[in-house]
C-alpha cells in the first residue's frame, strides 16, 4: 500500500531539467566534540561493541595498555539475545581482559549510551534481562582502582565494530 501510494505520488509529480538534488554532505558533520585524554596517565583504555544480525550475535573488545599496545578479542554468542544484551557482554568480556592484565586504572569507552549511562548510575535499569548485566559490570567495577566509562561516536569506534562484524 504503502510503496503504491509513494508511486502514485511520483507519477503525479515528475522531475523536470531544472531539478537539483540537494547537497547534504558536510565535511566535518561527525565531529561534534572534541576530548583530549591525557598521555601521562596510566589508565588503559577499552572500547567494545556487540552486533546482532541475521548471520549470528558476535562482539569484541580492545585493550589497549598504557604504552599503546593492544589486545583485541571476539566471540560469537551462541544464544539468542538483543544489541543491548550483546553489548554488555562485550564490555564485561573486556573488562576481565583487563582484570587478566592486572590493570588498575581503566577507561571504558563505548558506542551505546544506554550502557554507558546506566554504568556511570545516571540512568536507572528498567529491562528486566538487562538488570544481571548492569550489576555485573558494577562488581567487575569494584575490581579497579579507577574505572571511567565514557560514550563516544559509533565512528571512533571503527577498530572495535569491525572486530565485532568478523566475529
Amino acid at each position: 500500500m504503502k510503496a503504491q501510494a509513494l508511486a502514485d505520488y511520483l507519477a503525479e509529480n515528475p522531475v523536470d531539467d531544472e531539478y537539483q538534488p540537494l547537497s547534504t554532505y558536510f565535511p566535518v558533520e561527525e565531529v561534534n566534540s572534541i576530548e583530549v585524554i591525557s598521555k601521562d596517565t596510566n589508565a588503559w583504555k577499552m572500547f567494545f561493541d556487540g552486533a546482532v544480525n541475521v548471520k549470528g550475535i558476535g562482539i569484541g573488545a580492545i585493550l589497549i595498555s598504557s604504552t599503546g599496545q593492544h589486545y583485541s578479542a571476539t566471540a560469537r554468542l551462541r544464544f539468542l539475545c538483543t544489541n543491548n544484551t550483546a553489548k554488555y557482554e562485550a564490555c564485561i568480556m573486556g573488562m576481565n581482559m583487563a582484570i587478566d592484565q592486572d590493570v588498575k586504572e581503566l577507561l571504558i569507552m563505548g558506542d551505546l549510551d544506554l550502557i554507558i549511562r546506566q554504568a556511570q548510575g545516571e540512568w536507572e535499569t528498567r529491562d528486566v534481562k538487562l538488570i544481571p548485566y548492569k550489576q555485573h559490570v558494577e562488581d567487575l567495577s569494584r575490581r579497579f582502582k579507577s574505572i571511567e566509562f565514557r560514550y563516544i561516536p559509533r565512528c571512533h569506534n571503527e577498530l572495535d565494530v569491525a572486530l565485532t562484524s568478523l566475529a
